[in-house]
């Protein structure tokens, strides 16, 4: 499969852009999750979808029910743990686990607005709060 990535168990570039488009939407149909992804500049046929939802059903990554005559997919997968676990996954395998390399190269890439500044240095504020050292839960 040309869009499969190196840790089976995370989803593809393709199961991706399928769960983002049910957890935006919640529960759709198959011509509804093919019509986003063609929006979102994926233009796959509607049975290439219904072959993808397949397989990510068999992953375990979205279930299905049947109303009608249509089926109405919806995620399994926690949007921010997914998202979380391929952060982490991206991290260890491009930067060895280096955030702070990591960090730099992200920031090279993108300027950032004010409010993002700001939000970025209450997640540093807070991760600084959780490592200090006799804290409950704090890694040190």
């Amino acid at each position: 499969m040309a869009d499969s990535v190196p840790d089976p168990s995370q989803p593809s570039q393709r199961e991706l852009e399928a769960l983002k488009v049910l957890w935006d939407r919640g529960e759709s149909t198959v011509r509804d999750i093919a019509d986003e992804m063609t929006r979102h500049g994926q233009d796959l046929a509607y049975t290439t979808v219904l072959s993808l939802l397949q397989v990510m059903e068999q992953k375990g990554y979205v279930a299905h029910r049947r109303e009608g005559r249509a089926y109405l997919y919806r995620a399994l997968l926690e949007r921010a743990r997914t998202f979380r676990n391929l952060a982490g996954d991206f991290l260890q395998r491009v930067f060895d686990g280096a955030v702070d390399e990591y960090l730099v190269h992200a920031l090279e890439g993108k300027k950032l607005s004010a409010k993002e500044l700001d939000e970025l240095e209450a997640m540093i504020a807070e991760a600084r709060k959780q490592s200090k050292p006799g804290r409950k839960g704090g890694k040190r």
